[in-house]
């Protein structure tokens, strides 16, 4: 059976549609598509793990506050991710339909990502909240925007193999993330070093810059270098299947269990490591501990990164998914059960920490691989059930519920530092100082480590649900490449 060909927009050269065996991308775009996600990867990271830190301990925001903000947030989001999605399925660019929002989505979150870490000295603190809100808002206009390049992945190739090729690669640069962790050290001894003429929290604020132009440049570099293969659909086709039954897309079983799984990443992300810095500085004693743990609890993914498509080869994108979130759960409530002191001694209680943190990160990378993956089979799904890519509606809708829980998660998160009753601790310096109130450090390790164990076991529970894989897969796959032929047969 031969092959048909899609005339690519940005190069003008010919590549053969289909989900087979067939290599479409050049190893220069999987270098480029690596490198775009380590900057986002460097600052998501950056925000995500200092963000509450910084609000709660420099910018004046209580801990009820910040709950409030991240829920108050995602009712600007019912508005802006739908809208974003129509917008992102129906661009049409000389670039491509997703190559421009590795662009257009700069001045909204880059400019934020700073502000975010520049405390407003001379404003009142009520009025602090509603201006960190704003912020928050504008800040998640961009981050709707750029789910657009995040598609790019389904579009590069419609080589289901080799888009887990490429997202390994990607998952692998991702390990050397390490910067956001080394920025403990400096928070740690900074003003030390300096005596005391560098504060805490402008250690922060050259952090967010540092890792905001990083961002930035690789966006940029990754709007010239990758490119897009899937064919379009024409203006028929999105006429036919209308905005209001891209909503209904979201009514199909595989995206509905892809949002429980979720749910339950946001479990992990917005209150396990949402409180790592606090547990790291309170009942560790030092915010650079964590660095220094980090810097052996990701040595296993330097080996799972790699091995991980081959697994999905051999056993299945759901299979692996399952067993990693089972495994995860396990190491973290061992964690959870044994306590982070089970000694007197310092170090044995630190190896301790570091060697089951390890161990319950094993499956981490496998986790990050699948959930791309597992998309993408959701993606090619609803493409065999309507005949139509409508990535742009169907990720929003996916990015608003993920948003909606996560912000629900956020608003429990923020109120359990009220619940244990949690002020920061400060010296003559304005500087902070580790918790000794021992109901205060049984919380915090609570929200590190049962947290995730729970985010975990969600995890592999809710993927025995998902349905595309194995036979019925095959028949998918084999059926949409013939569809697909069909469609540039008629357009050419």
């Amino acid at each position: 059976m031969g092959e048909s060909v899609l005339t690519s927009a940005d190069t003008g050269a010919q590549a053969p549609i289909g989900p087979g065996s067939k290599r479409y991308v050049k190893p220069r775009e999987i270098v480029s598509y690596a490198l775009t996600s380590y900057g986002q990867k460097n600052l998501n990271g950056y925000i995500n793990s200092s963000r509450p830190f910084f609000l709660l301990n420099f910018f004046g925001i209580t801990g009820e506050q910040f709950a409030y903000i991240n829920f108050a947030s995602i009712l600007w989001d019912a508005l802006d991710d739908p809208l974003q999605g129509i917008f992102i399925d129906r661009c049409r660019t000389r670039w491509g339909r997703l190559r421009p929002f590795l662009i257009l989505p700069l001045p909204f979150w880059a400019v934020t990502s700073v502000l975010f870490y520049v405390v407003p000295g001379s404003m009142a603190l009520q009025t602090r909240a509603f201006y960190m809100l704003a912020l928050t808002i504008i800040n998640g206009v961009g981050l709707s925007l750029n789910t657009g390049w995040e598609l790019l992945l389904y579009n590069m190739s419609p080589n289901t193999n080799e888009r887990g090729t490429i997202e390994a690669a990607r998952k692998f640069m991702e390990l050397f993330t390490y910067l956001p962790s080394l920025v403990k050290v400096f928070v740690d001894n900074a003003p030390k070093w300096s005596g005391y003429k560098i504060t805490q929290g402008s250690v922060y604020l050259f952090s967010a810059e540092l890792f905001t132009a990083l961002a930035v440049a690789t966006s940029v570099y990754g709007f010239y270098t990758l490119h897009e293969r899937i064919p379009l659909s024409s203006k028929e086709q999105l006429k036919e299947n209308s905005i209001f039954k891209s909503f209904r897309l979201v009514f199909n079983r595989p995206l509905m269990v892809l949002m429980l799984s979720g749910f339950f990443g946001g479990v992990k992300s917005k209150i396990g490591e949402a409180s790592e810095d606090f547990f790291w500085l309170n009942c560790t004693g030092k915010l650079s501990n964590g660095f220094l743990c980090s810097l052996f609890t990701g040595l296993p993914s330097y080996a799972v990164t790699p091995a991980t498509p081959k697994l999905i080869r051999k056993f299945g994108v759901r299979s692996v998914g399952i067993f990693s979130g089972l495994f995860g759960a396990a190491g973290y409530l061992i964690l959870y059960i044994v306590g982070y002191k089970p000694t007197k001694k310092f170090w044995v209680n630190f190896t301790w920490i570091t060697f089951i943190l390890t161990v319950a990160g094993v499956p981490n990378s496998a986790i990050s691989i699948c959930g791309p993956m597992l998309k993408g089979d959701m993606f090619d799904y609803l493409e065999w059930k309507t005949g139509v890519r409508s990535e742009g509606i169907v990720n929003a809708l996916q990015s608003y519920m993920e948003k909606l829980s996560s912000s629900v998660l956020g608003l429990i998160s923020g109120l359990v530092f009220k619940w244990i009753k949690f002020t920061p601790k400060k010296d003559k310096y304005e500087n902070i100082v580790p918790h000794t109130d021992k109901k205060i450090l049984s919380g915090l390790f609570t929200l590190f480590a049962l947290a995730p164990a729970i985010a975990r076991l969600g995890y592999g529970l809710s993927l025995l649900l998902f349905n595309v894989h194995g036979k019925f897969k095959e028949r998918m796959l084999y059926e949409l490449q013939e569809k697909r032929k069909t469609n540039v047969m008629q357009d050419s």
